[in-house]
Protein backbone atom coordinates (compact mmCIF):
# COMPACT_ATOMS: atom_id res chain seq x y z
CA UNK A 1 0.00 0.00 0.00
CA UNK A 2 1.34 3.26 -1.19
CA UNK A 3 2.21 6.08 1.67
CA UNK A 4 -0.57 8.40 -0.38
CA UNK A 5 -3.14 5.23 0.38
CA UNK A 6 -2.26 4.88 3.75
CA UNK A 7 -2.78 8.83 4.52
CA UNK A 8 -6.14 8.24 2.80
CA UNK A 9 -7.43 6.15 5.37
CA UNK A 10 -5.80 7.90 7.85
CA UNK A 11 -7.43 10.61 7.06
CA UNK A 12 -10.72 9.39 6.87
CA UNK A 13 -10.66 7.46 10.16
CA UNK A 14 -9.94 11.06 11.56
CA UNK A 15 -13.44 11.87 9.82
CA UNK A 16 -14.96 9.49 12.08
CA UNK A 17 -13.33 10.75 15.10
CA UNK A 18 -14.59 14.55 14.43
CA UNK A 19 -17.86 13.92 16.21
CA UNK A 20 -15.69 13.10 19.40
CA UNK A 21 -13.36 15.48 19.21
CA UNK A 22 -14.37 17.19 22.49
CA UNK A 23 -13.15 13.61 24.05
CA UNK A 24 -9.96 13.29 21.59
CA UNK A 25 -8.98 16.35 22.79
CA UNK A 26 -8.79 15.43 26.56
CA UNK A 27 -6.93 11.83 25.38
CA UNK A 28 -4.72 14.30 23.33
CA UNK A 29 -3.77 17.08 25.84
CA UNK A 30 -3.50 14.06 28.29
CA UNK A 31 -1.00 12.40 25.98
CA UNK A 32 1.02 15.50 25.39
CA UNK A 33 1.53 15.96 29.49
CA UNK A 34 2.55 12.28 30.15
CA UNK A 35 4.82 12.64 27.39
CA UNK A 36 6.78 15.42 29.83
CA UNK A 37 6.80 13.60 32.67
CA UNK A 38 10.03 11.24 31.10
CA UNK A 39 12.10 14.48 30.42
CA UNK A 40 11.22 15.93 33.35
CA UNK A 41 12.43 13.19 35.40
CA UNK A 42 15.96 13.29 33.55
CA UNK A 43 15.90 17.04 34.04
CA UNK A 44 15.58 16.32 37.95
CA UNK A 45 18.48 13.85 38.15
CA UNK A 46 20.44 16.54 36.62
CA UNK A 47 19.14 19.11 39.79
CA UNK A 48 19.80 16.53 41.93
CA UNK A 49 23.21 15.61 41.17
CA UNK A 50 24.61 19.26 40.87
CA UNK A 51 22.84 21.11 43.04
CA UNK A 52 23.05 18.36 46.20
CA UNK A 53 25.82 16.32 45.67
CA UNK A 54 28.53 18.79 44.30
CA UNK A 55 26.94 21.87 45.15
CA UNK A 56 25.39 20.92 48.43
CA UNK A 57 22.63 23.16 48.10
CA UNK A 58 20.38 22.50 51.09
CA UNK A 59 17.24 23.94 49.58
CA UNK A 60 16.98 21.21 47.32
CA UNK A 61 17.12 18.77 49.56
CA UNK A 62 13.17 19.44 49.71
CA UNK A 63 12.57 20.64 46.75
CA UNK A 64 13.35 17.79 44.50
CA UNK A 65 11.65 15.02 46.35
CA UNK A 66 8.25 17.26 46.08
CA UNK A 67 8.50 17.70 42.38
CA UNK A 68 9.58 13.91 42.10
CA UNK A 69 5.72 13.00 44.14
CA UNK A 70 4.41 15.39 41.57
CA UNK A 71 5.39 14.54 38.41
CA UNK A 72 4.20 10.85 39.46
CA UNK A 73 1.17 12.41 40.46
CA UNK A 74 0.54 14.38 37.48
CA UNK A 75 2.03 11.13 35.06
CA UNK A 76 -0.73 8.61 37.00
CA UNK A 77 -4.04 11.07 36.33
CA UNK A 78 -2.84 11.76 32.95
CA UNK A 79 -1.98 8.44 32.12
CA UNK A 80 -5.75 7.46 33.17
CA UNK A 81 -7.77 10.35 31.47
CA UNK A 82 -5.91 9.72 28.36
CA UNK A 83 -6.24 5.55 28.18
CA UNK A 84 -9.95 5.96 29.39
CA UNK A 85 -10.58 9.06 26.96
CA UNK A 86 -8.81 7.08 23.77
CA UNK A 87 -10.67 3.65 24.41
CA UNK A 88 -14.10 5.60 24.38
CA UNK A 89 -13.00 7.21 21.45
CA UNK A 90 -12.26 4.18 19.50
CA UNK A 91 -14.93 2.22 20.91
CA UNK A 92 -16.94 4.69 19.35
CA UNK A 93 -15.28 4.45 16.09
CA UNK A 94 -15.08 0.95 15.85
CA UNK A 95 -19.19 1.18 17.00
CA UNK A 96 -19.33 3.59 14.05
CA UNK A 97 -17.98 1.93 11.32
CA UNK A 98 -19.32 -1.41 12.55
CA UNK A 99 -22.78 -0.33 11.91
CA UNK A 100 -22.01 1.68 8.88
CA UNK A 101 -20.59 -1.45 7.63
CA UNK A 102 -23.50 -3.26 8.72
CA UNK A 103 -26.33 -1.01 7.41
CA UNK A 104 -24.44 -1.21 3.53
CA UNK A 105 -23.88 -5.10 3.79
CA UNK A 106 -27.77 -5.51 4.16
CA UNK A 107 -28.87 -3.08 0.97
CA UNK A 108 -26.31 -4.99 -1.10
CA UNK A 109 -27.67 -6.23 -4.37
CA UNK A 110 -28.38 -10.07 -3.72
CA UNK A 111 -25.66 -10.68 -6.81
CA UNK A 112 -22.72 -9.75 -4.09
CA UNK A 113 -24.22 -12.11 -1.52
CA UNK A 114 -24.06 -15.33 -4.59
CA UNK A 115 -20.44 -13.95 -5.34
CA UNK A 116 -19.06 -14.06 -1.84
CA UNK A 117 -19.07 -16.60 1.14
CA UNK A 118 -20.93 -15.82 4.02
CA UNK A 119 -18.06 -16.69 6.10
CA UNK A 120 -15.84 -13.80 4.35
CA UNK A 121 -18.60 -11.30 4.93
CA UNK A 122 -18.95 -12.09 8.20
CA UNK A 123 -15.17 -12.03 9.07
CA UNK A 124 -15.46 -8.44 8.36
CA UNK A 125 -17.62 -7.42 10.78
CA UNK A 126 -16.04 -9.38 13.08
CA UNK A 127 -11.85 -9.94 13.17
CA UNK A 128 -11.52 -6.89 10.62
CA UNK A 129 -13.65 -4.66 13.08
CA UNK A 130 -11.49 -6.05 15.99
CA UNK A 131 -8.12 -5.27 14.36
CA UNK A 132 -9.58 -1.62 13.72
CA UNK A 133 -10.45 -1.85 17.86
CA UNK A 134 -6.99 -2.81 18.58
CA UNK A 135 -4.67 -0.17 16.31
CA UNK A 136 -7.36 2.36 16.84
CA UNK A 137 -6.49 2.56 21.42
CA UNK A 138 -2.97 0.85 21.41
CA UNK A 139 -1.67 1.92 18.36
CA UNK A 140 -2.77 5.96 19.01
CA UNK A 141 -1.85 5.80 22.36
CA UNK A 142 1.37 4.57 21.84
CA UNK A 143 2.18 7.03 18.69
CA UNK A 144 1.03 9.90 20.38
CA UNK A 145 2.33 9.15 24.02
CA UNK A 146 5.92 7.81 22.71
CA UNK A 147 6.18 10.21 19.48
CA UNK A 148 5.78 13.61 21.81
CA UNK A 149 8.05 12.37 24.21
CA UNK A 150 10.98 11.51 21.73
CA UNK A 151 10.39 14.78 21.23
CA UNK A 152 10.44 16.42 24.27
CA UNK A 153 13.80 14.26 25.20
CA UNK A 154 15.94 15.23 21.99
CA UNK A 155 14.86 19.30 23.06
CA UNK A 156 16.33 18.21 26.42
CA UNK A 157 19.25 16.68 25.24
CA UNK A 158 19.92 19.40 22.33
CA UNK A 159 19.71 21.72 25.17
CA UNK A 160 22.80 20.01 26.99
CA UNK A 161 24.91 19.42 24.11
CA UNK A 162 24.11 19.50 20.87
CA UNK A 163 26.51 17.58 18.88
CA UNK A 164 26.41 14.44 21.37
CA UNK A 165 22.23 14.80 20.26
CA UNK A 166 23.43 15.03 16.51
CA UNK A 167 25.49 11.66 16.81
CA UNK A 168 22.13 10.08 18.41
CA UNK A 169 20.20 11.19 15.73
CA UNK A 170 22.76 10.07 12.91
CA UNK A 171 21.23 6.68 13.24
CA UNK A 172 17.59 7.97 12.47
CA UNK A 173 17.64 7.88 8.55
CA UNK A 174 18.68 4.44 8.56
CA UNK A 175 15.35 3.49 11.51
CA UNK A 176 13.29 5.30 8.87
CA UNK A 177 14.57 2.98 5.99
CA UNK A 178 14.32 -0.31 7.76
CA UNK A 179 11.01 0.89 9.22
CA UNK A 180 9.42 1.48 5.89
CA UNK A 181 10.78 -1.69 4.02
CA UNK A 182 9.32 -3.32 7.15
CA UNK A 183 5.86 -1.76 6.68
CA UNK A 184 5.16 -2.87 2.99
CA UNK A 185 5.71 -6.69 4.12
CA UNK A 186 3.80 -6.32 7.25
CA UNK A 187 0.87 -4.80 5.11
CA UNK A 188 1.02 -7.26 2.95
CA UNK A 189 0.95 -10.30 4.54
CA UNK A 190 -1.60 -8.62 6.95
CA UNK A 191 -4.06 -8.35 4.10
CA UNK A 192 -3.61 -11.62 2.93
CA UNK A 193 -4.06 -13.19 6.40
CA UNK A 194 -7.19 -11.19 6.93
CA UNK A 195 -8.59 -12.58 3.67
CA UNK A 196 -7.52 -16.23 4.61
CA UNK A 197 -9.74 -15.35 8.23
CA UNK A 198 -12.97 -15.16 5.85
CA UNK A 199 -11.94 -18.29 4.00
CA UNK A 200 -11.74 -20.37 7.23
CA UNK A 201 -14.38 -18.92 8.76
CA UNK A 202 -16.32 -19.67 5.66
CA UNK A 203 -15.26 -23.73 5.82
CA UNK A 204 -15.85 -23.84 9.63
CA UNK A 205 -19.64 -22.14 8.97
CA UNK A 206 -20.19 -24.91 6.16
CA UNK A 207 -18.85 -27.94 8.13
CA UNK A 208 -21.26 -26.71 11.17
CA UNK A 209 -24.31 -26.34 8.69
CA UNK A 210 -23.65 -29.40 7.05
CA UNK A 211 -22.62 -31.34 9.86
CA UNK A 212 -25.55 -34.15 9.02
CA UNK A 213 -24.48 -34.34 5.20
CA UNK A 214 -21.15 -34.17 6.64
CA UNK A 215 -21.79 -37.49 8.74
CA UNK A 216 -23.64 -39.11 6.64
CA UNK A 217 -21.49 -38.75 3.46
CA UNK A 218 -18.07 -39.30 5.68
CA UNK A 219 -16.69 -36.08 4.48
CA UNK A 220 -15.15 -35.64 8.15
CA UNK A 221 -11.38 -36.26 6.25
CA UNK A 222 -12.08 -33.83 3.98
CA UNK A 223 -13.25 -31.24 5.72
CA UNK A 224 -10.41 -31.67 8.04
CA UNK A 225 -8.24 -31.51 5.08
CA UNK A 226 -9.62 -28.16 3.89
CA UNK A 227 -9.75 -26.72 7.49
CA UNK A 228 -6.21 -27.86 8.07
CA UNK A 229 -4.65 -26.39 5.04
CA UNK A 230 -6.02 -22.75 5.50
CA UNK A 231 -5.30 -23.20 9.22
CA UNK A 232 -1.72 -24.10 8.19
CA UNK A 233 -1.77 -21.13 5.85
CA UNK A 234 -2.50 -18.76 8.91
CA UNK A 235 -0.10 -19.93 10.96
CA UNK A 236 2.75 -19.53 8.44
CA UNK A 237 1.43 -16.08 7.50
CA UNK A 238 1.43 -15.13 11.05
CA UNK A 239 4.84 -16.56 11.87
CA UNK A 240 6.10 -14.23 8.93
CA UNK A 241 4.41 -12.09 10.59
CA UNK A 242 6.26 -12.35 13.60
CA UNK A 243 9.75 -12.91 12.27
CA UNK A 244 9.61 -9.62 10.04
CA UNK A 245 8.50 -8.26 13.26
CA UNK A 246 11.34 -9.14 15.54
CA UNK A 247 13.48 -8.65 13.11
CA UNK A 248 12.82 -5.40 13.08
CA UNK A 249 13.03 -4.39 16.68
CA UNK A 250 16.48 -6.08 16.67
CA UNK A 251 17.89 -4.10 13.91
CA UNK A 252 16.44 -0.92 15.33
CA UNK A 253 18.01 -2.28 19.02
CA UNK A 254 21.44 -2.95 17.50
CA UNK A 255 21.64 0.45 15.83
CA UNK A 256 20.94 2.42 18.90
CA UNK A 257 23.54 0.60 21.13
CA UNK A 258 26.41 1.25 18.56
CA UNK A 259 25.24 4.92 18.81
CA UNK A 260 25.59 4.74 22.41
CA UNK A 261 28.46 3.69 22.57
CA UNK A 262 29.68 6.70 20.41
CA UNK A 263 28.22 8.91 22.53
CA UNK A 264 29.36 7.67 25.91
CA UNK A 265 33.31 7.84 24.27
CA UNK A 266 32.72 11.23 23.00
CA UNK A 267 31.19 12.27 26.34
CA UNK A 268 33.39 11.05 27.77
CA UNK A 269 36.46 12.69 26.02
CA UNK A 270 34.72 16.35 26.24
CA UNK A 271 34.48 15.55 30.26
CA UNK A 272 38.35 14.53 30.25
CA UNK A 273 39.87 16.79 27.71
CA UNK A 274 37.36 19.84 27.68
CA UNK A 275 36.06 19.68 30.85
CA UNK A 276 32.97 21.42 29.33
CA UNK A 277 30.64 18.38 30.81
CA UNK A 278 28.99 18.56 34.24
CA UNK A 279 28.14 15.37 36.10
CA UNK A 280 24.79 16.15 36.31
CA UNK A 281 24.36 17.24 32.91
CA UNK A 282 26.35 13.97 31.69
CA UNK A 283 23.69 12.07 33.85
CA UNK A 284 20.86 13.56 32.52
CA UNK A 285 21.86 13.38 28.92
CA UNK A 286 22.40 9.89 29.27
CA UNK A 287 19.40 9.21 31.35
CA UNK A 288 17.60 10.83 27.84
CA UNK A 289 18.95 8.94 25.63
CA UNK A 290 18.29 5.70 28.06
CA UNK A 291 15.07 6.72 28.61
CA UNK A 292 14.50 6.88 24.47
CA UNK A 293 15.20 3.42 23.91
CA UNK A 294 11.95 2.66 25.36
CA UNK A 295 9.46 4.75 23.58
CA UNK A 296 11.32 3.67 20.51
CA UNK A 297 11.02 0.21 20.89
CA UNK A 298 7.60 0.59 21.52
CA UNK A 299 7.06 2.79 18.41
CA UNK A 300 9.05 -0.47 16.22
CA UNK A 301 6.76 -2.77 17.26
CA UNK A 302 3.76 -1.47 17.29
CA UNK A 303 4.49 -0.97 13.38
CA UNK A 304 2.67 -4.48 13.31
CA UNK A 305 -0.35 -3.46 14.68
CA UNK A 306 -0.73 -0.28 12.94
CA UNK A 307 -0.20 -2.31 9.73
CA UNK A 308 -3.05 -4.84 10.71
CA UNK A 309 -5.25 -1.75 11.59
CA UNK A 310 -4.72 -0.39 7.96
CA UNK A 311 -5.00 -3.22 6.07
CA UNK A 312 -8.60 -3.85 7.81
CA UNK A 313 -9.46 -0.23 7.89
CA UNK A 314 -8.60 -0.93 4.02
CA UNK A 315 -11.02 -4.01 3.93
CA UNK A 316 -13.94 -2.29 5.84
CA UNK A 317 -13.98 1.20 3.66
CA UNK A 318 -13.94 -1.05 0.35
CA UNK A 319 -17.61 -2.98 2.29
CA UNK A 320 -18.55 0.72 3.06
CA UNK A 321 -17.92 1.77 0.10
CA UNK A 322 -19.58 -1.16 -2.43
CA UNK A 323 -22.55 0.50 -4.62
CA UNK A 324 -26.38 -0.36 -2.98
CA UNK A 325 -29.05 -2.40 -4.98
CA UNK A 326 -30.18 0.31 -7.04
CA UNK A 327 -33.20 2.11 -5.00
CA UNK A 328 -34.17 4.89 -7.83
CA UNK A 329 -38.33 5.59 -7.80
CA UNK A 330 -40.74 6.67 -5.78
CA UNK A 331 -42.78 5.83 -3.17
CA UNK A 332 -45.63 4.55 -4.23
CA UNK A 333 -48.28 2.45 -2.75
CA UNK A 334 -48.92 -0.60 -4.37
CA UNK A 335 -53.31 -1.72 -5.32
CA UNK A 336 -54.38 -5.05 -5.69
CA UNK A 337 -56.27 -3.92 -8.51
CA UNK A 338 -53.78 -3.80 -11.38
CA UNK A 339 -51.85 -6.70 -13.37
CA UNK A 340 -48.21 -7.82 -12.93
CA UNK A 341 -46.93 -7.62 -16.50
CA UNK A 342 -43.64 -9.64 -17.80
CA UNK A 343 -43.01 -7.89 -21.40
CA UNK A 344 -40.22 -9.76 -22.84
CA UNK A 345 -37.84 -10.20 -20.24
CA UNK A 346 -34.41 -11.36 -21.12
CA UNK A 347 -32.20 -12.25 -17.88
CA UNK A 348 -29.23 -13.21 -17.39
CA UNK A 349 -27.04 -13.92 -14.08
CA UNK A 350 -23.29 -12.36 -13.74
CA UNK A 351 -20.87 -13.69 -15.11
CA UNK A 352 -23.42 -16.57 -17.11
CA UNK A 353 -23.00 -17.93 -20.40
CA UNK A 354 -26.61 -18.08 -21.24
CA UNK A 355 -29.55 -15.93 -20.47
CA UNK A 356 -31.97 -17.59 -17.59
CA UNK A 357 -34.64 -16.12 -19.12
CA UNK A 358 -35.58 -15.12 -23.10
CA UNK A 359 -37.94 -13.04 -24.33
CA UNK A 360 -40.65 -14.13 -21.43
CA UNK A 361 -43.66 -12.34 -21.43
CA UNK A 362 -47.29 -13.37 -19.27
CA UNK A 363 -49.75 -11.53 -17.23
CA UNK A 364 -50.93 -12.13 -13.53
CA UNK A 365 -54.49 -10.11 -13.28
CA UNK A 366 -55.06 -8.56 -10.04
CA UNK A 367 -57.20 -11.81 -7.56
CA UNK A 368 -55.59 -14.29 -10.07
CA UNK A 369 -53.04 -17.50 -9.28
CA UNK A 370 -50.74 -18.14 -11.82
CA UNK A 371 -48.70 -21.18 -11.31
CA UNK A 372 -45.23 -21.77 -12.76
CA UNK A 373 -44.03 -25.14 -13.48
CA UNK A 374 -40.73 -26.78 -15.39
CA UNK A 375 -37.41 -28.98 -14.51
CA UNK A 376 -35.26 -27.73 -12.25
CA UNK A 377 -33.02 -24.42 -13.89
CA UNK A 378 -36.21 -23.45 -15.84
CA UNK A 379 -36.36 -20.02 -14.88
CA UNK A 380 -38.78 -20.22 -12.35
CA UNK A 381 -37.47 -19.01 -9.23
CA UNK A 382 -35.66 -16.37 -11.19
CA UNK A 383 -38.85 -14.79 -12.34
CA UNK A 384 -39.69 -15.22 -8.33
CA UNK A 385 -36.72 -13.29 -8.14
CA UNK A 386 -37.39 -10.18 -10.54
CA UNK A 387 -40.50 -8.92 -9.31
CA UNK A 388 -39.38 -7.83 -6.13
CA UNK A 389 -36.02 -6.28 -8.32
CA UNK A 390 -33.69 -8.95 -6.21
CA UNK A 391 -32.14 -8.66 -9.73
CA UNK A 392 -32.40 -6.21 -12.42
CA UNK A 393 -33.78 -7.18 -15.57
CA UNK A 394 -31.17 -7.35 -19.11
CA UNK A 395 -34.09 -6.45 -21.03
CA UNK A 396 -37.61 -6.21 -21.23
CA UNK A 397 -40.07 -4.88 -18.70
CA UNK A 398 -41.69 -5.85 -15.68
CA UNK A 399 -45.22 -3.90 -14.72
CA UNK A 400 -47.42 -3.26 -11.80
CA UNK A 401 -50.15 -0.95 -11.09
CA UNK A 402 -49.53 -0.08 -14.69
CA UNK A 403 -45.56 1.28 -14.00
CA UNK A 404 -43.14 -0.08 -14.59
CA UNK A 405 -41.26 -2.12 -11.29
CA UNK A 406 -38.21 0.27 -11.72
CA UNK A 407 -40.50 3.56 -10.95
CA UNK A 408 -40.79 2.10 -7.36
CA UNK A 409 -38.42 2.75 -4.65
CA UNK A 410 -37.18 -0.46 -3.97
CA UNK A 411 -38.31 -0.37 -0.38
CA UNK A 412 -42.39 0.59 -1.26
CA UNK A 413 -42.12 -2.31 -3.79
CA UNK A 414 -40.98 -4.97 -1.37
CA UNK A 415 -43.66 -4.14 1.35
CA UNK A 416 -46.39 -5.00 -0.97
CA UNK A 417 -44.99 -8.16 -1.75
CA UNK A 418 -44.84 -11.30 0.72
CA UNK A 419 -42.76 -14.12 -0.37
CA UNK A 420 -42.59 -18.06 1.24
CA UNK A 421 -39.61 -20.10 -0.30
CA UNK A 422 -37.95 -23.79 -0.48
CA UNK A 423 -35.38 -22.36 1.64
CA UNK A 424 -37.44 -20.99 4.85
CA UNK A 425 -35.15 -18.37 6.36
CA UNK A 426 -36.04 -18.51 10.56
CA UNK A 427 -34.01 -15.79 12.86
CA UNK A 428 -32.96 -17.05 16.62
CA UNK A 429 -35.67 -15.17 18.38
CA UNK A 430 -39.38 -16.01 19.34
CA UNK A 431 -42.23 -17.44 17.40
CA UNK A 432 -44.10 -14.39 17.25
CA UNK A 433 -41.08 -12.33 16.04
CA UNK A 434 -40.37 -14.29 13.51
CA UNK A 435 -44.37 -14.50 12.17
CA UNK A 436 -44.51 -10.30 12.87
CA UNK A 437 -41.01 -9.82 11.26
CA UNK A 438 -40.34 -6.62 10.27
CA UNK A 439 -41.64 -2.94 10.87
CA UNK A 440 -44.94 -4.80 11.92
CA UNK A 441 -43.69 -6.05 14.51
CA UNK A 442 -44.55 -3.58 17.57
CA UNK A 443 -47.92 -2.86 16.11
CA UNK A 444 -49.21 -6.49 15.45
CA UNK A 445 -50.89 -8.43 18.66
CA UNK A 446 -50.54 -11.64 20.10
CA UNK A 447 -53.82 -11.91 18.44
CA UNK A 448 -53.06 -11.54 15.16
CA UNK A 449 -50.21 -13.55 15.44
CA UNK A 450 -52.17 -16.77 16.82
CA UNK A 451 -55.03 -16.27 13.76
CA UNK A 452 -51.98 -15.99 11.36
CA UNK A 453 -50.81 -19.35 12.68
CA UNK A 454 -54.15 -20.93 12.56
CA UNK A 455 -54.91 -19.75 9.19
CA UNK A 456 -51.14 -21.85 8.41
CA UNK A 457 -51.82 -24.83 10.53
CA UNK A 458 -49.22 -24.16 13.04
CA UNK A 459 -50.48 -23.82 15.91
CA UNK A 460 -51.25 -27.14 16.81
CA UNK A 461 -47.45 -27.17 17.48
CA UNK A 462 -47.14 -23.97 18.62
CA UNK A 463 -49.82 -24.86 21.57
CA UNK A 464 -47.51 -27.60 22.55
CA UNK A 465 -44.70 -25.93 23.01
CA UNK A 466 -43.61 -24.50 26.68
CA UNK A 467 -44.23 -20.91 25.84
CA UNK A 468 -46.30 -20.95 23.11
CA UNK A 469 -45.93 -18.28 20.30
CA UNK A 470 -43.12 -16.77 22.84
CA UNK A 471 -40.91 -19.88 22.51
CA UNK A 472 -37.21 -19.25 21.65
CA UNK A 473 -37.05 -21.81 18.04
CA UNK A 474 -32.86 -21.63 18.12
CA UNK A 475 -30.70 -20.67 14.88
CA UNK A 476 -32.75 -20.92 11.72
CA UNK A 477 -35.31 -22.70 13.71
CA UNK A 478 -33.16 -25.50 14.40
CA UNK A 479 -35.53 -26.48 17.72
CA UNK A 480 -38.60 -27.47 14.67
CA UNK A 481 -39.08 -29.93 12.52
CA UNK A 482 -38.90 -28.93 8.30
CA UNK A 483 -42.57 -28.70 8.16
CA UNK A 484 -43.04 -26.56 11.15
CA UNK A 485 -40.37 -23.88 9.89
CA UNK A 486 -42.38 -23.94 6.74
CA UNK A 487 -45.69 -23.48 8.10
CA UNK A 488 -44.06 -20.10 10.30
CA UNK A 489 -42.96 -18.61 7.19
CA UNK A 490 -46.22 -19.25 5.69
CA UNK A 491 -47.93 -17.81 8.60
CA UNK A 492 -45.26 -14.82 8.34
CA UNK A 493 -46.52 -14.27 4.53
CA UNK A 494 -50.30 -14.15 6.01
CA UNK A 495 -49.74 -11.57 8.45
CA UNK A 496 -48.08 -9.33 5.75
CA UNK A 497 -51.20 -9.05 4.33
CA UNK A 498 -49.26 -7.73 0.61
CA UNK A 499 -51.60 -7.72 -2.37
CA UNK A 500 -48.63 -9.46 -4.22
CA UNK A 501 -47.83 -13.34 -2.83
CA UNK A 502 -45.20 -15.29 -4.31
CA UNK A 503 -45.01 -19.19 -3.41
CA UNK A 504 -41.88 -20.82 -4.36
CA UNK A 505 -43.02 -24.41 -3.63
CA UNK A 506 -44.02 -23.33 0.04
CA UNK A 507 -45.74 -26.67 0.74
CA UNK A 508 -42.60 -28.05 -0.17
CA UNK A 509 -41.52 -29.56 3.24
CA UNK A 510 -45.75 -30.37 4.10
CA UNK A 511 -46.89 -33.86 5.02
CA UNK A 512 -50.06 -34.81 3.12
CA UNK A 513 -52.23 -33.69 5.60
CA UNK A 514 -50.85 -30.05 6.69
CA UNK A 515 -50.34 -29.56 2.55
CA UNK A 516 -54.22 -29.76 2.29
CA UNK A 517 -55.09 -27.25 5.52
CA UNK A 518 -52.27 -25.10 4.10
CA UNK A 519 -53.14 -25.01 0.67
CA UNK A 520 -56.76 -24.41 1.78
CA UNK A 521 -55.60 -21.27 3.93
CA UNK A 522 -53.17 -20.00 0.62
CA UNK A 523 -56.07 -20.05 -1.82
CA UNK A 524 -58.50 -18.58 1.01
CA UNK A 525 -55.50 -15.77 1.02
CA UNK A 526 -54.52 -15.46 -2.54
CA UNK A 527 -58.84 -14.51 -3.45
CA UNK A 528 -58.10 -10.61 -3.29
CA UNK A 529 -54.23 -10.49 -4.30
CA UNK A 530 -51.85 -11.44 -7.33
CA UNK A 531 -50.64 -14.49 -6.64
CA UNK A 532 -47.31 -16.75 -8.18
CA UNK A 533 -46.77 -19.96 -7.79
CA UNK A 534 -44.11 -22.06 -8.09
CA UNK A 535 -44.70 -25.82 -7.71
CA UNK A 536 -42.84 -29.32 -8.06
CA UNK A 537 -45.73 -30.71 -7.12
CA UNK A 538 -48.15 -30.23 -9.76
CA UNK A 539 -51.01 -31.71 -7.42
CA UNK A 540 -50.96 -28.44 -5.64
CA UNK A 541 -51.72 -25.98 -8.34
CA UNK A 542 -54.30 -28.20 -10.64
CA UNK A 543 -56.51 -25.45 -9.29
CA UNK A 544 -54.67 -22.56 -10.23
CA UNK A 545 -56.49 -20.03 -12.41
CA UNK A 546 -53.23 -20.34 -15.16
CA UNK A 547 -50.34 -22.33 -15.59
CA UNK A 548 -47.51 -21.83 -17.61
CA UNK A 549 -44.85 -24.17 -18.35
CA UNK A 550 -41.31 -23.14 -18.40
CA UNK A 551 -38.34 -25.10 -20.42
CA UNK A 552 -34.73 -23.38 -20.52
CA UNK A 553 -35.92 -19.95 -18.96
CA UNK A 554 -38.71 -19.80 -22.25
CA UNK A 555 -42.61 -20.04 -21.65
CA UNK A 556 -43.36 -23.40 -24.03
CA UNK A 557 -46.83 -23.46 -22.92
CA UNK A 558 -49.75 -21.74 -20.90
CA UNK A 559 -53.26 -22.48 -19.90
CA UNK A 560 -55.79 -24.32 -17.11
CA UNK A 561 -54.16 -27.87 -16.04
CA UNK A 562 -57.52 -29.63 -18.21
CA UNK A 563 -56.42 -27.73 -21.26
CA UNK A 564 -52.91 -28.63 -20.69
CA UNK A 565 -53.41 -32.30 -20.27
CA UNK A 566 -55.15 -32.44 -23.05
CA UNK A 567 -52.61 -30.73 -25.78
CA UNK A 568 -50.17 -33.66 -24.63
CA UNK A 569 -47.30 -31.37 -24.74
CA UNK A 570 -44.09 -29.98 -21.96
CA UNK A 571 -47.27 -29.82 -19.02
CA UNK A 572 -48.69 -33.47 -19.97
CA UNK A 573 -45.24 -34.96 -19.70
CA UNK A 574 -43.90 -33.19 -16.64
CA UNK A 575 -47.56 -34.11 -14.95
CA UNK A 576 -46.84 -38.24 -15.58
CA UNK A 577 -43.63 -37.83 -14.62
CA UNK A 578 -44.60 -36.13 -11.18
CA UNK A 579 -47.50 -38.65 -10.56
CA UNK A 580 -45.04 -41.63 -11.30
CA UNK A 581 -43.01 -39.96 -8.70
Amino acid sequence: MSTKKSTQLYLRLLSHILPYWHIFLVALVSMMILAAAEPAMAKLMQYMLDEIFVEKNVSYMYVIPLALVLIFLARGIMNFTGVVSISWVSNRLVMDLRLLMFDNLINLPTSYYNKNSSGGIISKLTYDVNQVTAAATEVFTVMVRDSLTIIYLLVLMLSLNWKLTLIALSIVPVIAVSVKIVSSRMRRLNKNLQQNMGDITHIAEEAVLGQKVVKIFGGHEYEKERFNSKANWIRRCRNKVKITSTASVSIVQLLTALSLAVIVFMAAREAIVYNSLSVGEFSAFFGAMGLLSSPIKRLTKINEQLQKGLAASESIFEAIDLEQEDNSGEELELTSQKPVIFDKVTFRYDNAETDALTDVSFEIKAGETVALVGHSGSGKTTIANLIPRFYSISSGGIKVDDRDIKDFAVKSLRRSIAMVSQDVILFNDTIKANIAYGPYYADISDEQVIEAAESANAMEFIEKLPEGINTMIGENGARLSGGQRQRIAIARAIIKDAPILILDEATSALDNESEYKVQAALEKLSRDRTTLVIAHRLSTIENADRIIVMDKGRIVEQGKHQELIKNDGHYRKLHSANFEE
